[in-house]
């Protein structure tokens, strides 16, 4: 509950921070706040390589299956929103969204059979059950018919999956798959699509809750890896 708090009011201040102004500037200090990018566990992905790699491949190969358990079904979030979002200013941003994080779940597939099994780890099934619960917030967030929900919740999960996708990328790599393009939409392009759809005050609630719950799933992901990788490395 106190982690849970923590979080929380983490997020209340990005968004305090802008909370009259324009959306895309919300949503930026949302992901920025508490995004993949800014948790400890996640960012250690990207303090060394080779021997001086903070994470060990069991803690990578945790991440890619734990990921692909929360992100790697399809339909996923981004697809449940393009089937919520009647706003024209987002239609081809969602199409080429969910075409482009198809090949991203398709990569995920790929990193996570190629690091091999999840790392043995205490209270595994009670791990499996509490990313079940997550995926299924996800779903029920994505289908939301709250206009301007589900798009908060798909622009949040985009923005942050660049670096989500860095850390695949190093998983990957250890065991000899090589990375291709991402092709989603840039950050400009989706952060114009967030203005389009925004602007009334009803429509930016709507927004910015969705992305709140995004990435409050998304960092309830890493709090856990993070959890898992410190019971594995008691136990060394």
């Amino acid at each position: 509950m106190a982690l849970a708090a923590a979080q929380g009011l983490t997020m209340n201040e990005a968004a305090a921070r802008l909370g009259t102004g324009d959306i895309s500037q919300v949503i930026e200090a949302l992901v920025a706040a508490d995004g993949t990018d800014g948790h400890a566990h996640a960012s250690s992905a990207r303090a060394g390589i080779g021997r001086d790699a903070v994470l060990t491949l069991a803690d990578l190969a945790d991440a890619a299956h734990y990921l692909c358990l929360l992100h790697g079904r399809h339909p996923g979030v981004i697809d449940h929103a393009a089937t919520r979002s009647a706003d024209n200013g987002a239609r081809a941003w969602l199409v080429q969204a969910a075409d482009a994080f198809a090949r991203e779940r398709a990569y995920l597939t790929q990193v996570t059979v190629a690091v091999g099994p999840v790392p043995s780890t205490a209270g595994q099934s009670d791990c499996e059950a509490i990313v079940s619960q997550q995926r299924h917030a996800l779903d029920m967030l994505a289908q939301s018919d709250r206009r301007g929900c589900a798009m908060g919740a798909a622009i949040a999960l985009l923005l942050d999956w660049r670096a989500v996708r860095h850390i695949l990328e190093m998983a990957g790599i250890r065991v000899g798959v090589e990375p291709h393009a991402c092709d989603l939409p840039d950050r400009a392009a989706t952060f114009n699509v967030a203005r389009a759809i925004g602007g009334d005050d009803a429509t930016d609630r709507a927004i910015q809750f969705g992305a709140r719950q995004l990435l409050s799933q998304q960092r309830g992901l890493w709090d856990l890896l993070q959890a898992r990788a410190e019971i594995r490395r008691q136990k060394r």
